[in-house]
């Protein structure tokens, strides 16, 4: 029996994947772990990076790329950003105190399926897909995400469009 919950948003715009993030980021929880998958370009640190700007208040948030993990202290919760892209092995994942963030931080993780062993089952999936010259973010939940993702997706359908 699949507990987990499927819900997809499009993303027009940058912006709209901007506006994505600021949401999950309000919903962030201390254990929380965010899996953020697609292509190079896909979206997923515009989305990290609108998440930890509006949680940890932080003005510059840079790639984890070449340092495959930044930490936002904020008023009230943690965020780590993990950028697996770079690992060659995914045990390297647990050099990256990838153990210590997923208890005491919420934790973002681009290109997660380098390192599978090191993540939880319960986390929150965002996939991004191409959809007819746009994306759209495929997000997969389980219960302890049902009730935040569903006030994520009131807030994402009832914020205001641009006239332009």
């Amino acid at each position: 029996m699949n507990l987990m919950t499927e819900t997809v948003f499009l993303l027009a715009t940058e912006r709209d994947t901007a506006s994505l993030g600021a949401a999950l980021g309000d919903a962030l929880r201390t254990g929380d772990v965010v899996l953020l998958n697609g292509p190079l370009g896909a979206g997923k640190t515009t989305l990290a990076r609108a998440a930890i700007r509006r949680r940890c208040g932080a003005a510059t948030v840079p790639s984890p790329t070449f340092t495959l993990v930044e930490t936002y202290p904020g008023d009230d919760i943690t965020i780590s950003h993990f950028d697996f892209y770079r690992l060659e092995d995914p045990e390297e994942a647990w050099e990256l105190g990838i153990e210590d963030a997923l208890c005491d931080s919420a934790s973002l993780i681009e290109w997660p399926e380098r390192a599978p062993s090191a993540l939880p089952a319960d986390a929150l999936s965002v996939t991004f897909e191409g959809d007819n010259g746009g994306r759209r973010a495929v997000v997969t939940a389980p219960p302890v995400w049902r009730d935040r993702l569903a006030k994520i997706a009131d807030r994402i359908k009832n914020q205001p469009k641009d006239a332009s």
